[in-house]
């Protein structure tokens, strides 16, 4: 029994060794871009009305900023699961960080674009239940990786 428990402890060893020496452009390369993830916490009662006002709301928007080469993938996720935490992912992909810098023009224009989908009123009056069952737990930015063979 002694000689298991030394052979596991040895192997831990070795396992974290193999982790702290890892090394980007080695062992694996960042991919470009990066990911902004929203987690949404929405009452379980209300997720299929919240999903279905995002088609008319947020994913208009989303198609504007990929027409503007802000952002070039977007997605919607739901958990399936009950469970602490959010339930719903909002996720957008921007090629390079630098989409995030201001750009008068196209911000102008992506402005204008999206008041001619939906006027401020119409946008109000679609979203004036949300904050009675969402609410936004994290707004994050990750980075994919690729490991090497």
């Amino acid at each position: 029994m002694k000689r298991l428990i030394g052979a596991l402890c040895l192997g831990a060893g070795l396992a974290s060794a193999a982790v702290a020496g890892a090394e980007p452009y080695v062992d694996y390369t960042p991919q470009k871009g990066v990911w902004e993830v929203q987690t949404i916490k929405v009452d379980p009662n209300h997720i299929d009305d919240y999903v279905t006002a995002l088609k008319t709301g947020w994913v208009p928007g989303e198609e504007i900023a990929k027409r503007h080469g802000v952002i070039d993938q977007y997605s919607i996720m739901v958990k399936l699961n009950s469970g602490a935490g959010g339930n719903v992912l909002l996720l957008q992909h921007y090629p390079s960080l630098s989409a995030l810098d201001p750009d008068k023009a196209r911000d102008v224009a992506m402005i204008k674009e999206g008041r001619a989908l939906i006027s401020k009123e119409q946008q109000d009056k679609a979203t004036a239940g949300y904050d009675k069952y969402r609410t936004f737990e994290s707004d994050e930015f990750f980075t994919g990786i690729d490991y090497t063979k």
